[in-house]
């Protein structure tokens, strides 16, 4: 669907296996297709770089270069689920280093070049826009939202807005299961199991109005692990492990597995893989075995959004009408099996595991059929602060977990005082959760330091403020911190002084 002149809508899927894209065509959001470099049509492109000589290449090309030994890496979205990434990393290939945006900007780019000659839609024009609506984790740290938005802008694809994938899944849900939600059962409890990310949220339907109320995650849990754990038994049936086999030899186990694995069906008994040239087979139970401690860290994961059972277990609450399960990694039959035996019939399988965010993502780039979602923070922000001189430290949260953000707006929030010291140290970190002293625990990033000059004598460019001492001083300047949150989740910090103008301006998860 051209939503103006010149411009083309589509919901695109930056997987950690696989990249999929949907496209909307008058109130259908058909799958794009592309033709691999051995003729073959899939509905995907292989998240994967590798290198050409000293040239990076990618997707099938990658693909391809990785087969014949090339230096690749697969699965490269999952260092963006390492909360130390910044716009300044890198990430070695081969004895080269890269940047991790340079390397997503030529990805995306790469993405976007075989939309246009390579596709099921490869008649779009040059000149004609790629208008995307883009798929985020729902627990993705900010400089992970930054780097995923910034590459995409710097590939060329006209961003409309990032959308948590649940939520995205939550769109397909309702569009595909309208008839399930009534009076009583008014939300659905997505289930997201892609290659290298696991989320869980609860999304409220109302028509084409969604809101989420509430997401667990896991951000390095996936598809991949399943095809480690399978690589794993298999490697062990044969006497050896990853040590003995070689890095070589191993990745071709690993990539062997997940072949195996996706060609699992619910009656397969056994699964041969060779290994290290020597066919080996293992019983599907026996991997099973191994892999459903996976699965249950999922079902651990999700328990918040659940409702404690007559025997203490965790249930769905009577207000969901089903849980969705999609992403690529919830194909293995295992992980349907696990559900059904906890959830009985309200759990429901996408019919397309792997692209059912890339088609919520297009549904929700239709202006036409209006879908909207209220979003919530996944994480919280808050900041460290010295006070009375610096002889103790306390933290002050900010933003906490679970903030809506209304769709399409700005959140932002403004603290007032009298400044009480000469300097002022923030801490800026972003976390999952506090304790009852409502001190940040779990999952938690340091996003670096503000040094504010509140004295103004020591605004100077010679002045090396860390080695400034702090003290107190009578009647500071008027301070104003504002945290402003955007539509896609990201935060940037201004800290300002009223009095003189002077400000400081800090977008979290950037350098």
């Amino acid at each position: 669907m051209r939503d103006r002149v010149g411009a083309m809508r589509l919901g695109v899927d930056f997987g950690t296996t696989t990249t999929a894209i949907a496209i909307v065509d008058r109130g259908n959001y058909p799958i794009v297709s592309f033709v691999n470099n051995r003729e073959d049509t899939v509905d995907f492109i292989p998240s994967v770089l590798a290198l050409d000589g000293d040239r990076l290449i990618y997707g099938f090309d990658a693909e391809d270069a990785a087969r014949e030994g090339a230096p690749h890496l697969r699965s490269f979205k999952r260092l963006l689920s390492d909360p130390s990434v910044t716009d300044t990393s890198t990430l070695r290939l081969g004895n080269h280093s890269i940047s991790v945006l340079d390397a997503l900007t030529g990805f995306l780019t790469y993405v976007a070049r075989q939309l246009r000659t390579n596709s099921s839609v490869a008649s779009l024009p040059a000149s004609e826009k790629l208008e995307a609506l883009v798929g985020i984790p729902a627990h993705a740290w900010s400089a992970q939202r930054f780097l995923t938005l910034e590459a995409f802008r710097r590939a060329g694809w006209d961003v409309l807005a990032m959308v948590n994938e649940p939520s995205a899944a939550g769109f397909e849900y309702t569009h595909r299961h309208a008839g399930t939600l009534n009076s009583k059962r008014t939300a659905i409890l997505v289930y997201d199991l892609g290659g290298g990310t696991f989320d869980a949220s609860i999304v409220s339907a109302t028509g084409t109005l969604h809101e989420v109320l509430g997401s667990r995650g896991l951000n390095l849990v996936g598809g991949d692990d399943f095809d480690v754990i399978l690589a794993t038994r298999l490697a062990a049936a044969a006497g050896t492990d990853s040590g003995l086999l070689g890095d070589d030899a191993w990745e071709r186990l690993i990539e062997d597995a997940r072949s195996a694995k996706e060609a699992l069906t619910p009656s397969t008994k056994f699964i041969t893989v060779p290994v290290d040239g020597e066919p080996t087979t293992i019983t599907v139970a026996e991997f099973y075995e191994d892999a459903t401690a996976l699965v249950n860290a999922t079902m651990d994961a999700m328990e918040p959004l659940l409702v404690p059972g007559a025997s203490g277990v965790g249930q769905l609450g009577g207000d969901i009408a089903g849980l969705y399960v999609v992403g690529g990694g919830s194909q293995l039959p295992l992980v349907a099996r696990i559900l059904r035996a906890r959830f009985g019939r309200r759990v429901h399988r996408s019919p397309h595991t792997a692209a059912s965010t890339a088609i919520g993502l297009a549904i929700g780039a239709d202006p036409e059929a209006a879908y909207t979602v209220r979003e919530q923070l996944s994480r919280g922000v808050g900041v460290f602060r010295e006070r009375d001189a610096g002889s103790f430290i306390s933290f002050d949260t900010l933003l906490e977990p679970n903030t809506e953000l209304a769709p399409g707006e700005t959140l932002t929030i403004k603290r007032c005082y009298r400044a009480a010291h000469n300097i002022g140290y923030f801490r800026f970190v972003e976390y999952s959760s506090f304790d009852e002293s409502w001190v940040p625990r779990g999952d938690l990033q340091p996003y670096g330091e503000i040094i504010f000059p509140f004295d103004q004598n020591l605004r100077r460019s010679d002045v090396d403020l860390a080695s400034v001492p702090v003290v107190r001083t009578e009647e500071g300047p008027l301070i104003e911190e504002s945290y402003i949150v955007d539509e896609n989740g990201m935060v940037t910090v201004e800290i300002t002084d009223l009095d003189t103008a002077y400000r400081i301006r800090r977008p979290l998860g950037r350098k």
